[in-house]
């Protein structure tokens, strides 16, 4: 019976491989990654309309800061001091700027340490703070509705926004760049025409990118993060956006780098809501102070300086009024 059986597996194996069948061989087939939630490709994408309301970057002059726990009575800073904390919209995608450690599970970085000043100048406390993490969508919506007191989030200086939100003076200045992969062949601007390129959603980024490359693919992101996983899977050619930005994701994949000149500046500013000067003119205050006494610096080295370099100090304010 078993010399049947034997045999009966070995007529079968005969008749799969001397009757024409091959073996079936392992070909590569690469997977089809759908793109992150949110994400999508401009069809038309829009212009960015010309600017004309004169220096954007002139905030309100401060005033003599009052000292933390006496804030004037009536004001924004006395509200909030009642309340216990400030509350500020921030970014966790962002490496060394706003982020989450994932050894702590804390939001650090050098957005994070600004914000953090603000807290301390009202309470004495930097600790006195609660960050609400927020999309680039929804910086603007989030101080229109009252949701946080300010938004410290990479969050570029522009006429269009000043007639949503009041800014502080620039506490950094980035310059928007392209990130790609070292084998890609892309070097600048020049090279992203017909190219896929992404950018958060309501960003200054994607109008930047058709100004420069009118035949480029814009596509629009709900995070960073996305971005650069995109560009990883091969959904994008490039990632263009602050170069603060890109550093911290070259930083993370060391297929990437960061290549060509600035295409834009990127000015940023601690948006406050509008209507309230005081507060616009404290925060200035606060900012005067950091810059001279030393903690701007300690903050940049800290965490952005193994990134971008060296600076030889924060940016000068312009006033108005």
């Amino acid at each position: 019976m078993m010399r049947r059986v034997v045999l009966a597996v070995a007529v079968s194996v005969l008749l799969l491989t001397g009757c024409g069948a091959q073996p079936i061989a392992n070909q590569p087939v690469r997977a089809v990654e759908p793109l992150p939630p949110g994400a999508k490709e401009l069809t038309n994408p829009a212009k960015p309309a010309p600017e004309n309301c004169g220096d954007p970057t002139a905030s309100l002059r401060p005033g003599a800061l009052p000292s933390p726990g006496q804030m004037p009575a009536g004001s924004t800073m006395q509200k909030i001091a009642l309340r216990g904390s400030l509350i500020v919209g921030v970014d966790q995608n962002t490496y060394k700027v706003g982020y989450r450690d994932p050894f702590s599970g804390q939001i650090e970085g050098f957005d994070i340490d600004i914000a953090r000043a603000v807290a301390k100048a009202i309470f004495g406390d930097p600790n006195r703070i609660q960050l609400r993490v927020l999309t680039s969508a929804q910086r603007v919506p989030a101080l229109q509705d009252g949701t946080v007191d300010i938004v410290v989030r990479t969050m570029t200086i522009t006429c269009a926004r000043l007639k949503q939100v009041a800014f502080s003076t620039v506490y950094y200045q980035a310059n928007q760049r392209i990130l790609a992969k070292k084998a890609s062949g892309i070097g600048s601007a020049a090279n992203l025409n017909g190219k896929k390129v992404c950018a958060t959603s309501s960003s200054t980024s994607l109008g930047t990118i058709v100004a420069v490359a009118p035949k480029a693919k814009p596509v629009a992101a709900t995070d960073w993060t996305d971005c650069l996983v995109m560009l990883q899977q091969d959904q994008v050619d490039a990632v263009s956006t602050d170069d603060t930005i890109l550093a911290g994701m070259a930083a993370q994949d060391r297929y990437t780098q960061v290549v060509g000149p600035s295409l834009a500046p990127e000015p940023y500013g601690i948006a406050v809501p509008l209507g309230k000067a005081d507060m616009v003119r404290f925060v200035n205050g606060v900012l005067e102070r950091i810059r001279a006494d030393g903690t701007w610096q300690a903050a940049y080295d800290r965490w952005l300086a193994g990134l971008l370099g060296p600076v030889s100090g924060p940016p000068q304010p312009r006033y108005r009024g």
